[in-house]
């Protein structure tokens, strides 16, 4: 899966053209590197998100298409 798509699904990000320009704008990294949008995310990987002054540290548990919104919360578990 996209990595756009699964911070959208995910609920991680509200919306999939957010979650491709946080990724052009480099502050997305997938297990230590930068990432674009297009990166296939697997299960394992570790997910860096800068919000401002705040980062998001996430490791990826499931990969769904799409999911309730009650059960996003199972694809990913914070570090």
């Amino acid at each position: 899966m996209r990595l756009d798509k699964f911070l959208k699904v995910s609920r991680l990000i509200k919306r999939r053209t957010v979650a491709n320009e946080a990724c052009d704008a480099g502050r997305v990294s997938v297990n230590g590197n930068p990432a674009k949008a297009s990166l296939k995310v697997k299960v394992g990987d570790i997910i860096e998100i800068a919000f401002g002054q705040k980062t998001v540290k996430v490791e990826v548990l499931s990969l769904f298409e799409s999911v309730k919104k009650e059960d996003a919360k199972e694809m990913f578990q914070y570090l």
